[in-house]
C-alpha cells in the first residue's frame, strides 16, 4: 500500500464527483478517496450555474438511466436537504402547451408520467389560471413531484461528508497527464504533485473526454459546449410568477426551452437560451479559447449537429443576439412580460456529449478501462440523480478493485 497516495482518485469536484466521493466512502469504510480539482472552490460551473430545479423525470423514456436515476434522485435529494437543512422547496410545475400542433407531445407526457407513477393533473386554460394567474395556454400538465434547491450547497455538503468519512477534496488542482501500469494510475497537477491510486474516477464534466483522452482512452464522443443564456425578472415584476413553468418541450433536440424558475431565493429566472459555447467555460460571446474551439469545429459531430438543426439552431442564436425576440420567447407562455422585465443573468454552459455521427447522447454515460471510471455524459439531470449516479459509480469502482463493498441504500435522514 505504500507505493499509493490514496486508494481512488476522483477527477472534478462537481455534485458529481463528491457524491462519488462520500458513496466510495460509505460503500468501503476505510477507503482513501482524493477528489481534485481545478477551481479555488467545488460546484464552480454545471453544479452552481443551473436552474437548481429537482426534476421529476417526467421527461426520460422508461428504462433509461435518466429516468431510472431521476425518480430515485428527486425523493432522496427532497430528504437530503432536509436532513442538513439546505434550502429547498418541492413546489411541483406546468408544462404548459401553448400552440395545438403541441397538444399530442402534451399528452404523451401524461402517459409517460403515470408510467413512471408521478403525481400528473391535467389542467384546462382556467385551472392553469388556478396555479399561475399570469401563465397562458392551451392545455397543461401539473407534476407534483417537482422541486428547488441549492445544488451548490449540497454539493459542499457532499464534501463534508466524504472528508469527515476520511477523503480529502484538494482544491487548485489541474491535472495536466495521466499515466498507469497495471494496477496503478498516477496523476500528475499543474503544480508539479504526483498523485498515486489505484483508481481514477473521471467527472470532469466539462473536460471529462479531455481527460480520458489524458488517460490513453477513447471516449468515442466528444463534448460540445452549448450556452444557456438566462434573464432574471425584474425584482418588482418576480410576483408574475409563482413557481415553475416549462413549454412543451421538442423531443428532437435535449434542452427544455426557455422556461420560467421561481428560485428558493425568490428570484424568477428566465431561459436558457441554448447556443454554441466559444469555449468549455464560455459563459459569454466574448470568452474565445482558440484551441478548445478549433478541436469542436475540428470535430464531425459538430458539423452533422448544425446540419441537422440549423433551423433549431438559427432562433436560438437569433433570441441570443435579439432581447427581443427573447422577449417573444418568453410572452408565448407569460403575456405580461416585457423587454423592460428582463434582467441579465449568468449564463451556464451544458457539457453534452456528441458522438462522431452527430447524435446527441441523451442518457447518462459510463465507460471503464482498467484502473478507470469515467463519467462521460452527465447533463441535466445530472444534480437531481446526483445521489444514485454516486452510487452507480462507487459500486463500478468496488467491482473493478475487487472490494468487499457495503450495500449503502439511499441518503436519508439522520445519515
Amino acid at each position: 500500500m505504500a507505493a499509493y497516495d490514496c486508494d481512488v482518485l476522483v477527477i472534478g469536484a462537481g455534485i458529481v464527483g463528491l457524491s462519488t466521493a462520500r458513496a466510495l466512502t460509505r460503500a468501503a469504510p476505510g477507503m482513501r478517496v482524493v477528489v481534485l480539482e481545478k477551481e479555488p472552490a467545488a460546484a464552480r460551473h454545471q453544479t452552481g450555474r443551473n436552474s437548481g430545479v429537482i426534476h421529476s423525470g417526467i421527461y426520460y423514456p422508461p428504462g433509461s438511466l435518466k429516468a431510472r436515476f431521476a425518480l430515485q434522485g428527486s425523493a432522496e435529494m427532497v430528504k437530503f436537504c432536509t436532513a442538513h437543512a439546505i434550502a429547498h422547496e418541492v413546489t411541483g410545475k406546468l408544462i404548459v402547451a401553448t400552440e395545438r400542433s403541441e397538444l399530442p407531445r402534451l399528452h404523451g407526457l401524461i402517459q409517460r408520467g403515470r408510467e413512471h407513477g408521478l403525481p400528473v393533473r391535467e389542467l384546462g386554460p382556467a385551472q392553469i389560471a388556478e396555479y399561475e394567474p399570469e401563465v397562458r395556454g392551451l392545455a397543461a400538465i401539473h407534476v407534483g413531484t417537482t422541486g428547488i434547491c441549492d445544488f451548490g450547497a449540497v454539493a459542499r455538503q457532499l464534501g463534508r461528508l466524504a472528508e469527515e468519512d476520511g477523503a480529502r477534496v484538494v482544491f487548485g488542482e489541474e491535472v495536466t497527464a495521466i499515466g498507469r501500469r497495471p494496477g496503478r494510475v498516477a496523476v500528475r497537477t499543474a503544480g508539479g504533485t504526483v498523485y498515486r491510486a489505484r483508481a481514477l474516477v473521471n467527472c470532469a464534466g466539462l473536460h471529462c473526454d479531455r481527460v480520458a483522452r489524458l488517460a490513453g482512452d477513447d471516449p468515442g464522443m466528444r463534448i460540445v459546449p452549448f450556452r444557456g443564456e438566462y434573464y432574471t425578472l425584474a425584482p418588482e415584476r418576480a410576483a408574475l410568477v409563482r413557481g415553475l413553468v416549462y413549454p412543451v418541450p421538442d423531443p428532437a433536440f435535449p434542452f427544455l426551452g426557455v422556461h420560467l424558475t421561481r428560485g428558493v431565493d425568490g428570484s424568477v429566472h428566465i431561459g436558457p437560451n441554448a447556443v454554441p459555447a466559444l469555449a468549455r467555460e464560455g459563459y459569454d460571446w466574448r470568452t474565445v479559447r482558440p484551441a478548445e474551439l478549433a478541436g469542436t469545429l475540428a470535430f464531425p459531430g459538430s458539423w452533422r449537429i448544425a446540419r441537422r438543426h440549423w433551423r433549431y439552431g438559427a432562433g436560438e442564436l437569433h433570441r441570443s443576439l435579439s432581447r427581443g425576440a427573447f422577449t417573444d420567447a418568453v410572452r408565448r407562455l407569460l403575456p405580461a412580460a416585457t423587454a423592460e422585465d428582463l434582467v441579465p443573468s449568468p449564463a451556464g454552459v451544458r457539457a453534452q456529449a456528441v458522438l462522431p455521427d452527430g447524435t446527441l447522447v441523451d442518457d447518462f454515460l459510463f465507460a471503464e478501462s482498467p484502473g478507470m471510471i469515467h463519467v462521460l455524459n452527465a447533463p441535466s439531470p445530472a444534480a437531481t440523480a446526483s445521489l444514485p449516479i454516486g452510487r452507480e459509480v462507487a459500486r463500478r469502482v468496488t467491482r473493478l478493485l475487487g472490494l468487499p463493498a457495503r450495500e449503502v441504500g439511499s441518503e436519508g435522514a439522520g445519515e
